[in-house]
């Protein structure tokens, strides 16, 4: 085990307090844990039953309204874990870059970073603004703190955006298709991107320092537009910075969860990050990743979120294929290769939760 490993499970977390955060820690468990990327969303009658009331900010920033639609999602699905309602942008504002939700475009930055001189003017000392998020894991923590029937203690996550899908958000002014912008800063103002990570390493870093003090019992960082880069560029311009995000996280005594879209090709590299979990996305099949891996880090995932719409033989044949390639191996959390999107029957995700759980009886 790492010191990373050693610290995580010797400080905050004893052994035996969570079955989620021993596998993410690649410890025996008495049977796979599963919860779903974004598994309070759209999908869920209740949720929008408060969306009808409140902008995606707006519950956000409320940590009674995050923590009830965090809580109600776990519940309802009966998984393993329970990812705080937040969003990836959040820490972009006490940084100085307001951003807003377009109607069907997600989120806009009015001036997008494409200057050394805008770069210079972000600020890194108002993290304390973000406190209402871990406001809500508090919340959260608290609801979750008794042992459930079985005798497991739900895992709470808290989350983070990477370095790198941060700063695309940043410079593109949204989402892109090619990136052309984030890239052109990465190949001609080394300097500027630099101190763009640097910025973000440190913001990123007491933001998630916030979410441990909470009750936040793993980080999730989410790189969802690592799989835009070659190996070569992921390797000099994002690897470093990501590193360092993912170290100093694992030193507040907590798991890292790593995980990117269309990275099959990067895992290796990614793995590099240190991180002790990494997200698979539907792609590849999970056992020819893990074993590309050399079983050297947890991997969490891999079910296509579409597979959720198809038929109870299909999904199930599904779902039990990802748990064969496992082969009970420690080390695996089972998720989808991406979030939960709207119009997902909750039934299905709620039969898939079963199914799991009646895996690891004897």
């Amino acid at each position: 085990m790492s010191n990373s490993q050693t610290s995580a499970s010797a400080t905050n977390h004893p052994a035996g307090s969570s079955r989620f955060v021993r596998a993410c820690l690649r410890q025996p468990v008495d049977r796979t844990p599963v919860w779903f990327l974004r598994q309070a969303g759209r999908y869920m009658a209740e949720y929008m039953e408060v969306r009808k009331h409140n902008s995606l900010m707006d519950i956000c920033k409320s940590p009674a309204i995050a923590a009830e639609v965090t809580i109600t999602a776990a519940e309802k699905l009966g998984v393993d874990a329970a990812i705080i309602f937040a969003d990836l942008l959040l820490p972009l504002e006490p940084m100085g870059l307001d951003f807003v939700f377009a109607a069907g475009e997600g989120p806009v930055i009015a001036h997008p970073l494409r200057s050394p001189e805008q770069i210079a003017a972000l600020q890194t000392d108002r993290v304390g603004e973000l406190e209402y998020v871990s406001a809500a894991i508090q919340k959260v923590a608290s609801h979750f703190a008794p042992p459930r029937a079985d005798g497991d203690r739900l895992g709470i996550i808290g989350f983070c955006g990477a370095p790198f899908t941060l700063a695309s958000y940043m410079i593109e002014g949204g989402g892109s298709r090619y990136y052309l912008e984030t890239k052109k800063m990465m190949y001609t103002q080394p300097a500027a991107w630099q101190m763009l990570m640097e910025k973000l390493v440190v913001v990123l870093t007491g933001y998630a320092k916030q979410q441990v003090e909470a009750g936040a019992d793993v980080i999730q960082i989410f790189d969802s537009w690592a799989g835009v880069l070659s190996i070569a560029d992921y390797r000099d311009f994002v690897l470093p910075a990501t590193k360092q995000l993912v170290a100093a996280v694992q030193a507040m005594g907590v798991p890292v969860i790593y995980f990117g879209v269309e990275t099959a090709s990067l895992l290796p590299t990614m793995k590099q990050t240190g991180c002790d979990v990494l997200g698979l996305d539907w792609r590849t099949p999970l056992a020819e990743a893990w074993h590309g891996l050399d079983y050297g880090v947890a991997v969490q995932g891999n079910l296509d979120p579409l597979t959720l719409f198809a038929n109870e033989d299909l999904l199930s044949a599904r779902v039990h294929s990802i748990l064969a390639e496992a082969d009970s191996r420690p080390g695996h959390i089972f998720n989808l290769g991406h979030g939960i999107i709207p119009g997902t029957p909750v039934e299905n995700v709620q039969q898939v939760v079963k199914w799991i759980q009646a895996s690891g009886k004897k």
